[in-house]
């Protein structure tokens, strides 16, 4: 028994001694490999008077880590010195611009509504995050942090307070430049390249959350392209990392240390969902707050759509892809051009277009009074047209909602037949609604819930104009339409909203009866 027990031992031992030699001889990190942080002594002059140029060089793609292998706490180490608070006062009615806890602003029952202070005459104060992107002390929050301030104040990590100046601010896309000048180069963070993250990426957030000065929070991202507040021009990263008031205008930071968002917004309706600009949107606009403190974009004056199957079916259009036109401004460079509804543009200066939000991010990105050779499909028949772009126009707030419509003529449909009721809109009443004179549809009273209508994003309010490129005046024309459409086929319907003052395309897919 002893001899068996000394076998066993030894063996053990061995065991042990080669685990031992496989970690001592395991290659280490070197010290300052993939720091997250620059500091000045180690840029070029040209780099330390560019932010972007230092910083906005992508490096490879990271290979996929697993969440025991990424250490945040380094992380959070070297970027802290470079989070910064934001203190933003005003001392009279203008403080209404400013935002509570540093959040962005929403509208009404919204779920991204975060609300605003209400303007009084007394000084007013909001707070935010911020980061420095270069030695010189400029560095990147939210326009909304900013919005309305008469005075700003940074602080920094080594507890330094400076006054901060405005360089440039972009509402379009919740970005604003700022700056401070300090004797002593600063420290400042990474640029990173969002272009890369993908979903479920390890990511953390650095800011001021309810005033708790630094916090750290990580998370993961939980979707790419979201939507929140301008559908034209919003691609905000998503994440489940903890961000609350306060939190707006810090970075969120890859498992490299670098940055790859800027904290914009929450919902009001859940705890673990915040959503980030991303990183190269605001490389993008840089440039322009530097030089000129706003953004320029070009603009067609064109309200837009994707091409999906139903609405392909629908309109019987010959491809499935493509910028569907659903409204034109008058007098926009796209109604001087002779652009109208059910165009579909498939390219822009030689390159296609296979989405809206292509085309979008396109002409934004061009100055105003360039031109642009447009590429568009009429009819079945391919046309071609030069559009000189004017300046895209500022995004201005929603108005309330137009008041209930009187009952005139309703008729309610069954799910069958959408679920709607509609109260007809003539010559002889349209002066009682909000709509433009002359305009004549079927507006929509009640949307039945679970109805196909319902799920189709139709609302109360709005006014059909169209169905199939049909024009629609009557309950009667409105039924005989969509009796005529096979169970399950899908309707083009061209709608009005008031509120928005807007033409779009919705497709809805009757039931089968």
């Amino acid at each position: 028994m002893t001899r068996h027990f000394a076998w066993i031992t030894a063996a053990l031992t061995g065991i042990i001694g080669v685990l031992v030699g496989i970690i001592l001889t395991a290659p280490r990190p070197q010290p300052g490999q993939d720091a997250g942080l620059n500091v000045s002594a180690g840029l070029s002059g040209a780099e330390r008077t560019n932010p972007a140029s230092s910083s906005a060089a992508p490096e490879p793609a990271a290979s996929p880590v697993s969440p025991t292998s990424i250490n945040f706490a380094d992380i959070a180490a070297r970027l802290n010195p470079a989070v910064v608070n934001i203190d933003a006062s005003a001392r009279s009615r203008r403080a209404s611009q400013l935002t509570q806890g540093g959040a962005r602003p929403g509208q009404g029952d919204d779920p991204f509504d975060l609300g605003r202070r209400r303007g009084t005459d007394v000084p007013r104060r909001g707070t935010g995050t911020g980061f420095l992107i270069d030695a010189e002390g400029h560095i990147l929050t939210n326009h909304h942090v900013i919005e309305g301030a008469e005075r700003l104040t940074v602080k920094l990590a080594d507890g330094r307070s400076l006054r901060a100046v405005v360089i440039g601010s972009d509402p379009d896309t919740d970005i604003a430049l700022i700056k401070v000048s300090a004797p002593a180069p600063l420290p400042h963070a990474t640029l990173g390249d969002s272009n890369r993250l993908r979903v479920g990426e390890w990511v953390c957030a650095i800011g001021n959350p309810l005033a708790y000065e630094h916090t750290v929070t990580v998370g993961v991202v939980s979707f790419i392209g979201r939507k929140l507040f301008d559908s034209s021009l919003d691609n905000y990263i998503q994440t489940d990392a903890a961000i609350s008031f306060g939190n707006s205008g810090g970075p969120l930071i890859n498992s490299r240390g670098q940055v790859i968002g800027i904290n914009s917004a929450i919902s009001r309706q859940a705890s673990n969902i915040g959503f980030a600009v991303p990183i190269n949107q605001a490389r993008g606009v840089l440039p322009q707050l530097k030089t000129i403190g706003r953004v320029q974009r070009g603009y067609i004056g064109v309200t837009l759509r994707d091409v999906d199957p139903d609405l392909q079916a629908s309109l019987k259009l010959a491809r499935g892809d493509g910028a569907l036109v659903q409204d034109v401004t008058a007098g926009s460079p796209g109604a001087r051009a002779g652009l109208r509804p059910y165009d579909v543009i498939v390219a822009v200066d030689g390159d296609p277009v296979k989405t809206h939000d292509i085309l979008i991010r396109e002409i934004a990105s061009r100055q105003p009074g360039s031109a642009a050779r447009i590429e568009y499909v009429r009819d079945g028949r391919a046309r071609e047209v030069s559009v000189k772009l004017a300046e895209r126009p500022l995004r201005t707030p929603v108005g309330e909602a137009a008041a209930s419509p009187a009952e005139r003529s309703t008729q309610r449909f069954g799910p069958g037949e959408l679920g709607l009721t509609l109260v007809e809109i003539d010559e002889s009443n349209s002066h009682r609604f909000d709509v433009p004179a002359g305009m004549t549809g079927l507006m929509v009273q009640r949307v039945e819930p679970l109805s196909v209508a319902y799920d189709s994003g139709i609302q109360r309010g709005e006014i059909i104009l169209e169905i199939n490129r049909q024009p629609v005046s009557s309950v009667a024309g409105f039924r005989r339409l969509v009796g005529a459409t096979e169970a399950g086929g899908a309707l083009a319907l061209y709608i009005y909203d008031p509120e928005l003052d807007q033409r779009t395309i919705r497709t809805v897919r009757t039931e089968p009866r």
